[in-house]
């Protein structure tokens, strides 16, 4: 399927301790797409998604804004092919 993509990002700025993953993850269920997201070392999030290419660009507008405690910073996003290599969408510890 040609509108199946596969989105790995990474999202800069203050970001954990904020409910960001979970706000990640609530966004991600609701538009069906698989993955997972994760705090970094470097004080980033890491998210890895797919679905259909539309809910991920619709994602990419949630990561660029966050909840409303945090503040994006910057936004590094690269896109794939689709793999399927996930069931659902988790928040990784």
């Amino acid at each position: 399927m040609a509108d199946l993509a596969s989105l790995r990002a990474t999202v800069y700025g203050r970001v954990q301790g904020v409910f960001f993953r979970a706000f990640i993850a609530e966004h991600a269920h609701e538009l069906g797409l698989t993955g997972y997201v994760c705090n970094l070392s470097v004080g980033a999030v890491e998210v890895v998604a797919e679905g259909k290419r539309e809910r991920l660009e619709k994602l990419t507008g949630y990561l660029k804004i966050g909840p409303p405690e945090a503040r994006v910073e910057k936004l590094v996003a690269n896109w794939s092919e689709f793999t399927g290599s996930y069931s659902e969408f988790t928040i990784r510890h």
